[in-house]
């Protein structure tokens, strides 16, 4: 029976603890000024990306384009033989061709 006095004393101290609770003096506009800090929009921020921007982006895609076009229709334009001479002068100036290779050895 000593626990069950030990007890009601612990519960009556609990509820004696609720009188010395006293109101807690607020300024009028706390509601306020929470609910806006709480609830207010948030400024979008707006980034822009860099230097290469969309402008710029179309630029470069536009002279890519042409730079294409005008490359193609010069390589179309040339012609094959053209190219074969080319290659044929490209392999005897670093010594690629067979013909003109000539051996210090024979």
């Amino acid at each position: 029976m000593d626990t069950n006095k030990d007890i009601q004393q612990k519960v009556d101290s609990a509820l004696n603890a609720v009188d010395v609770i006293e109101p807690v003096n607020v300024s009028p506009f706390f509601k306020d000024k929470t609910m806006q800090l709480l609830f207010s929009e948030k400024e979008e921020v707006v980034v822009q990306s860099g230097w290469f921007t969309p402008k710029l982006q179309l630029a470069a895609l536009v002279c890519v384009v042409v730079l294409n076009i005008i490359a193609f229709t010069q390589l179309d334009s040339s012609g094959s033989s053209s190219y074969d001479e080319n290659i044929n002068q490209f392999a005897e100036t670093y010594g690629l061709s067979s013909s003109s290779t000539t051996s210090f050895l024979n």
